[in-house]
C-alpha cells in the first residue's frame, strides 16, 4: 500500500464512517453512496453487442425474466390461518419456548396450530400443566401418513438447522414460508432470536419481511430393470445428495455426466452434489467454497479423491447431472439425501440431479446479505484471527526505520572490521 495518498482519496476515506453491527463493519459515505450502482444481487445485464459486428442472437423462446433476489419480499394473498410448529427433538431447553409460542399463537393470534404426532405423545410435555391446557387445541400429523399440502400457510422452526431440513422433507413440492428461531447448536440457517418472538412473528404475519429463496435439488434414481418411460419418484433436498462407498472397503468408482455428456470418473470416498445452501454444510468440510444461497448454481465436490488435481467445481443451476457406477467399479455405491433415505446404487442404475422449481422460502431476520454474513461470522467464525498491531503515530514508523538503518550500518561495520 502506498504511504502517500492523493488528497482526493484521503478526503473520500475521511468521509467514511464505520459502524460495527454483529460482527460486520458497515461503511457509509455520502460520496460513495451517491456513486455506487443500484443495490442488486443480480449481476448487471451484459452488453449484447461485441465489437462492430458480433451480436447475441435473439430467440424469444429462450428469454427469461429473473427477479432480483434483493427485491424478494414476503406478501400474503390472504391472511394466514394455519401454522406448523417444528421443534428440536430430545432437547428439554426447547420445551418452555415451544409451549410459550404455541399458547400465544392459539390464544392471541387465533391460529390453527399443527405439530408432529410425537409431540402430543411426548412424556416430558405430558407432565407439563401449561402444555396440557392447550393440548386439545392442537392438530397433529404423521409425516409418513398425512399430506400437509394446502393445509399449512406458515412454518415456524424452533431448534437448529435440522428443523429446517425436516421442513424441507415434509413438503416435496411447494413449501410455505419458513421462519426459523435459533434454539439449537449451530443455527447457520436459523437467523431469528426468540427473545422478542411476538413482535417478530407479528411483523411476518403482516408481510414485513425479506425472503431468501433457497434452491433445492430434484433427485431421481432410475433402476436398471424399471421402465424408463414410467414416472419415477423423486426427492427434493435442501443441502446435498451424497454418493459414497458405504460399508465397502473399496474406492468409490463412479462416472459423472453433465447434460448426458461424460465429464469425469470419480475415484475416492465419494461425491457431494450440493445446493448453495448446502455449500456451508458437508461440502465446505470437504474443501469446497461457500456460495451465497441467492447464487443459481450446483456445487460438485469430491470426498477424499485419489487425485491431487481434483478440485470442487461449480456448474450452472439449469444443468442435469447424472451419476452411474463405472464399468470397472469393484462394488456398489450408496446414495443419501440430506443425510436420510439411504439407497444402494447398483450397476447400470443412474442418479439424476437437477435444480427443482420448488425452492424453500426462508424468511430473513434482516436481509439476504446481512443474515448470511452474520451466520458466517457467528457460527463458522469465518476469517477470525488476532488483529495486527498498528503504529501509534507516523513518527513511530520513522523512528523504527531509523533504528533499523543504524542496526544495518553497525552490522556492516563489524563485517568490514572482521
Amino acid at each position: 500500500m502506498r504511504a502517500i495518498m492523493s488528497m482526493q482519496s484521503w478526503n473520500l476515506m475521511a468521509g467514511l464512517t464505520r459502524r460495527r453491527s454483529r460482527g460486520i463493519v458497515e461503511i457509509t459515505s455520502s460520496t460513495w453512496l451517491s456513486n455506487r450502482r443500484t443495490r442488486s444481487l443480480n449481476a448487471p445485464s451484459p452488453v449484447q453487442q461485441f465489437g462492430p459486428c458480433g451480436r447475441i442472437m435473439k430467440t424469444s423462446a429462450l428469454v427469461t425474466t429473473i427477479q432480483d433476489p434483493a427485491s424478494q419480499r414476503l406478501t400474503w394473498a390472504k391472511n394466514p390461518l394455519s401454522v406448523l410448529v417444528i421443534k428440536k427433538v430430545r432437547d428439554m431447553s426447547v420445551l418452555p419456548p415451544f409451549i410459550e409460542l404455541v399458547r400465544w399463537l392459539t390464544q392471541e393470534k387465533s391460529m390453527i396450530v399443527f405439530v408432529e404426532h410425537s409431540v402430543m405423545e411426548d412424556t416430558m410435555l405430558s407432565s407439563n400443566s401449561g402444555f396440557m391446557e392447550i393440548r386439545e387445541k392442537l392438530n397433529s400429523f404423521q409425516d409418513s401418513k398425512d399430506d400437509l399440502t394446502d393445509k399449512i400457510d406458515f412454518i415456524i422452526c424452533l431448534g437448529g438447522d435440522g428443523t429446517l431440513l425436516y421442513a424441507s422433507l415434509l413438503f416435496q413440492k411447494s413449501v410455505p414460508p419458513v421462519m426459523a428461531f435459533h434454539l439449537g447448536s449451530l443455527g447457520f440457517l436459523t437467523p431469528f432470536k426468540f427473545d422478542n418472538f411476538q413482535q417478530q412473528v407479528t411483523n411476518v404475519l403482516e408481510g414485513h419481511a425479506a425472503l431468501t429463496l433457497r434452491s433445492r435439488l430434484r433427485c431421481i434414481i432410475v433402476k436398471k430393470n424399471e421402465d424408463k418411460d414410467k414416472p419415477q419418484p423423486n426427492l427434493l433436498v435442501l443441502n446435498e445428495v451424497v454418493i459414497d462407498r458405504g460399508p465397502s472397503p473399496y474406492l468409490s468408482n463412479i462416472d459423472l455426466f453433465l447434460d448426458r455428456k461424460y465429464i469425469t470418473s470419480v475415484q475416492g470416498d465419494g461425491l457431494i452434489i450440493s445446493t448453495p445452501t448446502g455449500s456451508t454444510a458437508y461440502a465446505v468440510a470437504a474443501g469446497a467454497s461457500m456460495i451465497h444461497p441467492s447464487v443459481p448454481a450446483i456445487m460438485v465436490t469430491p470426498i477424499c479423491p485419489h487425485s491431487l488435481s481434483f478440485r470442487p467445481i461449480v456448474v450452472p443451476a439449469g444443468v442435469e447431472l447424472s451419476i452411474m457406477l463405472s464399468p470397472d467399479a469393484r462394488s456398489t455405491a450408496w446414495v443419501s439425501f440430506d443425510g436420510r433415505n439411504q439407497q444402494e446404487l447398483c450397476a447400470d442404475d443412474s442418479l439424476q440431479v437437477t435444480t427443482s422449481i420448488y425452492s424453500l422460502p426462508s424468511i430473513c431476520a434482516q436481509d439476504q446479505i446481512s443474515d448470511w454474513f452474520d451466520s458466517l461470522a457467528e457460527c463458522l467464525h469465518w476469517n477470525v484471527r488476532k488483529r495486527q498491531k498498528h503504529f501509534e503515530e507516523l513518527s513511530d514508523l520513522a523512528h523504527c526505520k531509523y533504528e533499523d538503518s543504524l542496526n544495518s550500518t553497525s552490522k556492516d561495520t563489524l563485517l568490514v572490521t572482521d
